[in-house]
């Protein structure tokens, strides 16, 4: 008779599946998964053990010592940001408030400059430089530096690239001329020691001094040093005006001739008059990727740009790097000359200025500058290189140069992945004391509110898997950008009817809203849209890197 019970209870099981309930340490239940593939979104659940993705699907009978609700939500793997100068900000607060409200559990840093590798008279110049946030520089290798930030504390995952301007500059300063035998083989030493210590691939940024002092043929023998590592070549390429074409094919021809893979940062026709320059630049790309080269571009959702106001100084008046611009400007016949041939690729009614180093100029930040040439009655040209004199800096500002149709345009693009170019910051304390432009806040949720929910540029499918998936199969990322089994467990769960990017161009320092919760490394880091003040980001190493993940 007690067998006969059993009997009876087992069969009862099998139809009613009766079973031991599962238990995760996070249950993100009933969320709509956009799981970065692409695919179409689903209904499911997501359960974290540790660090890790432990199961996703219909995962009935199981609970959560920690449970998420996730109805009528997203549910989408952490945002890469692809071109990042959380650099700083994150040794000033590892919070990374900026991203983190907007999803991004991993920052990408090192356009064209890494944090390493140092030798003595850089950080002593690193130290000189500093302006608001300042800081010990401990370390010498970029591996180090990344280790130093996770040690620190920091609420994003990281990695970088390693900029050939920080190799040049390591081995023959400013010196605008080839290097010698042995001076290219110090750079390719060090290359290999970063690929080794876990940097993603080598990075270029060739308008600017000293890595736009290195020629095609020295890029190639250090981009081949990156391809032996399955590594990838980044570049703000040479010209992004009158020359793009030229500039795209450099990079092009640069991709194939040492065999990696490329990408073009922040991918654009700057300047009305080039804007239309933007089509012929895709078909080179495309004509690339037809042959088989794996090219790649990258952008933020905005139709201005930020860098230093010397930008539009001659070439010539750059060459020696910023204290040489100086002792020019001191040389009342090198200063003439320099104003003279000052080259504005927008007016100077489109330039706003929005970053000072001397605090008695930070009255003009908002202004432009032609706001502040009318003010001091003297010609723009004048103005500017009084102005970067006046702060000993390069200032920051942003320039009005930008299509937004071409802004969708390039949005379309299969192969583009999205970045802010931009620091990750608080909007309190210390970074109130500078403005910034606005894609600091915003890039990724003007991505998903504006061009996606409202303009409908993309699906909402195509804009996650562009934030995921794509950069993260780019850069060769073990178990990252994707919702799957086995995979780190950097989580964002957002509200896709209400994110939206609040920062404006008067006043940048406003968080997104409509990100809910963030999970980096299987830890909380927002919760119901406030910061936990947990720091569970990590190092995240490239191909080359020898070890475990």
């Amino acid at each position: 008779m007690k067998s006969a019970i059993q009997i009876l209870f087992l069969f009862f099981c099998i139809l009613t599946g009766c079973s031991k309930p599962v238990t995760y340490d996070v249950l993100i239940k009933n969320g709509t998964i956009v799981d970065g593939s692409g695919s179409k979104p689903f209904v499911g659940d997501i359960g974290i053990n540790s660090d890790t993705i432990a199961a996703i699907g219909r995962l009935e009978n199981s609970n959560g010592t920690t449970e998420i609700d996730a109805t009528g939500l997203t549910v989408a793997p952490g945002f890469i940001n692809m071109l990042s100068w959380a650099n700083e900000s994150l040794i000033q607060d590892g919070r990374s408030q900026g991203d983190i409200r907007q999803g991004v559990t991993l920052e990408v840093m090192g356009e064209g400059h890494s944090m390493g590798p140092l030798n003595k008279q850089m950080k002593n110049e690193m130290k000189e430089e500093q302006d608001d946030i300042r800081y010990d520089v401990s370390w010498n290798s970029l591996g180090e530096y990344l280790a130093f930030l996770e040690n620190k504390g920091i609420s994003t995952n990281v990695a970088s690239f390693v900029g050939n301007g920080t190799l040049r500059e390591y081995v023959m300063g400013y010196e605008k001329r080839p290097p010698t035998e042995q001076e290219m083989d110090t750079m390719k030493r060090l290359m290999r020691q970063a690929m080794e210590e876990g940097a993603v691939g080598l990075s270029t940024s060739l308008i600017y001094v000293p890595s736009g002092h290195a020629q095609t043929p020295e890029i190639i023998e250090l981009a081949k040093v990156v391809s032996a590592y399955n590594g990838m070549y980044i570049s703000h390429i040479r010209d992004e005006e009158g020359g793009l074409l030229d500039a795209v094919q450099e990079l092009i021809t640069i991709s194939e001739a040492a065999n990696i893979p490329a990408e073009i940062y922040h991918f654009k026709a700057s300047g009305n008059a080039n804007w239309h320059l933007l089509d012929s630049a895709i078909q080179l790309v495309e004509g690339a990727r037809k042959k088989g080269l794996p090219i790649t571009t990258d952008m933020y959702t905005y139709n201005a740009s930020s860098t230093g106001l010397n930008v539009v100084l001659p070439a010539w008046a750059k060459e020696g790097g910023h204290d040489a611009t100086m002792k020019l400007i001191e040389d009342p016949k090198q200063r003439v000359k320099m104003m003279a041939e000052i080259d504005f690729h927008v007016p100077p009614d489109k330039i706003l200025l929005v970053g000072f180093r001397n605090k008695d100029l930070r009255q003009l930040i908002g202004k432009t500058l032609a706001d502040v040439a009318k003010e001091r009655n003297k010609t723009a040209n004048e103005t500017l290189v009084d102005l970067i004199y006046e702060d000993n800096s390069r200032i920051q500002v942003v320039y009005f140069s930008m299509s937004e149709d071409n802004i969708k345009k390039k949005l379309a693009l299969p192969y583009m992945s999205i970045c802010s170019d931009a620091g990750s910051y608080t909007n309190e304390g210390i970074f109130l004391e500078q403005s910034t432009h606005p894609r600091a806040y915003g890039s990724f949720a003007r991505l998903l509110g504006k061009y996606v929910r409202e303009e409908k540029v993309i699906s909402l499918e195509e804009a996650i898997y562009k934030l995921t998936n794509l950069p993260a199969t780019n850069l060769k990322l073990k178990k990252r950008g994707s919702l799957k089994a086995g995979f780190f467990a950097d989580v964002v769960v957002f509200d896709a009817d209400k994110i939206r990017d609040n920062a404006t161009f008067e006043k940048p320092h406003q968080y997104a809203t409509g990100v809910k919760d963030v999970f980096v490394n299987g830890e909380q880091v927002l919760k119901d849209g406030e910061h936990t003040g947990v720091f569970s980001g990590r190092v995240v190493h490239g191909p080359g890197w020898n070890g475990v993940e």
